[in-house]
């Protein structure tokens, strides 16, 4: 390694110590799994070069066909979606490849799909136990939801009214329902807009 990648490598690590210390544990982001987590996965590595300067930075980042969220949004959904050992997670990826590194060592199984692939019909076994859709989203829509176990837990964003919050929720015989539990701004999946109705 040289003299430069050896500067960069340490000027990436302090950034992701001031993220932990100056923007997770001062918002309420103190479950330690979450830090350790965060601590050690480099959120630059999931961006384009160009855009590594930003990486750690307090605001989410597009990229071509997606976008990666703020540092404060993905440690909020995992505090609240607490994986467990046994587990296996369907990840709704956003693009960045960012959520299912800081899940997959947490976890015994992950399936990680894109926005277009939920669209499509595609359960097989028994379903996953819990949902992560990294963005915010006007709904769940019922193929993903056919994915999950009954009973499966769900974390997400939620787009009400152009509000943006996280919510929580479970899939039961009745659907999905949600709860939001943080106000905060996160980029909007397209793909799970509601139809437009008509308008007179």
């Amino acid at each position: 390694m040289t003299t430069a990648e050896m500067t960069e490598t340490d000027t990436f690590a302090r950034a992701r110590r001031a993220m932990i210390e100056s923007q997770l544990r001062t918002s309420g982001v103190n479950a330690e799994f979450v830090l350790k987590r965060m601590s050690v996965v480099p959120r630059e590595k999931h961006v384009p070069a160009t855009k590594q300067s930003a990486a750690y930075m307090d605001r989410a980042i597009r990229l071509d066909g997606g976008a990666l969220a703020s540092p404060l949004v993905h440690g909020m959904m995992l505090q609240e979606a607490e994986p467990q050992a046994d587990e296996h997670v369907l990840i709704v990826d956003n693009g960045s490849g960012y959520l299912p590194e800081l899940v997959g060592p947490l976890v015994a199984e992950m399936t990680v799909i894109s926005p277009e692939d939920a669209l499509k019909s595609g359960r097989k076994g028994k379903g996953a136990s819990l949902l992560l859709i990294d963005g915010a989203v006007e709904e769940v829509p019922t193929k993903l939801a056919n994915r999950l176990a009954e009973g499966a837990r769900i974390v997400t964003g939620l787009t009400t009214n152009g509000v943006t919050r996280i919510a929580v929720g479970r899939k039961s015989d009745s659907g999905v329902s949600l709860l939001p539990v943080h106000d905060i701004g996160m980029p909007q999946i397209a793909a799970f807009d509601k139809p437009k109705g008509w308008s007179f």
